[in-house]
């Protein structure tokens, strides 16, 4: 059985994560079929997509698969992860990426829904970052994910603690774009993407990648402790707490 389910319509692409028994967790299989269906989708020219799951869920994603984790004394979360990619193929897909949410959010899959460039979640929906509850360090890229969406008070809170905040905070922070109840979240999102495949697909493909690029262009960026060539990482301290701990 696939992982995710896909459809597209009216130039709108729909991505379903299907692997409820496990909650949607972000494994190496999940991932690679998300990515996929994002190159296909950009060869059928989509001009926005929704990435979901299925209605009535009580999990939109439990976060990375546990199980796939390295050894403890690595980076969990380094540049080539499959968790990485993902959220790399999310921010360069050249449409806008709709996350419709219901349930809840936890660890990688907030990180996921923030790559998102709207969020729309249902009143029950709740968001909690938990690494600090499995022993595991944030990589740098997951934290500049979560930096560019979340107040950076209300990310350490969210980080130490472990802790979900409901969907009304959410909003109220700007995390979230919109809250719907479940029985018109759907009719909403997709009345969004509509209005989104109207205008320029040129124009906002290269808005969008500005935005990408500004919200990355800090002193310090992710290349700089996880190069694409496999160097040992740059970020010695960060490296040293790690291997400390």
């Amino acid at each position: 059985m696939p992982l995710i389910l896909t459809e597209t319509q009216d130039a709108i692409g729909t991505i379903v994560l299907n692997h409820v028994q496990k909650r949607n967790a972000l494994s190496e299989a999940l991932i690679h079929e998300v990515t996929v269906a994002l190159e296909c989708f950009r060869e059928k020219n989509i001009r926005a997509a929704v990435l979901r799951a299925p209605p009535g869920v009580k999990v939109w994603s439990a976060g990375h698969d546990v199980s796939e984790l390295p050894d403890r004394g690595r980076d969990p979360l380094g540049w080539s992860d499959s968790l990485r990619v993902m959220v790399r193929a999310i921010q360069e897909f050249p449409a806008p990426v709709i996350a419709l949410i219901e349930g809840g959010v936890w660890g990688g899959g907030c990180e996921v829904a923030m790559a998102c460039d709207i969020l729309v979640a249902t009143p029950e929906s709740t968001f909690a970052i938990t690494p600090a509850k499995l022993g595991v360090p944030y990589n740098l890229g997951g934290i500049l994910t979560l930096m560019n969406m979340i107040p950076l008070p209300v990310a350490k809170e969210m980080l130490f603690t472990a802790q979900p905040i409901p969907t009304v905070q959410a909003l109220n922070l700007g995390i979230i774009n919109y809250i719907k109840p479940a029985e018109e979240i759907e009719s909403f999102v997709y009345g969004l993407a509509t209005q989104i495949v109207a205008n320029s697909p040129l124009s906002i493909a290269v808005m969008k990648e500005e935005l990408r690029l500004l919200a990355s262009a800090r002193t310090v960026t992710p290349e700089l402790f996880e190069p694409d060539s496999g160097a040992p990482p740059r970020g010695h301290t960060i490296a040293a707490i790690i291997k400390k701990g």
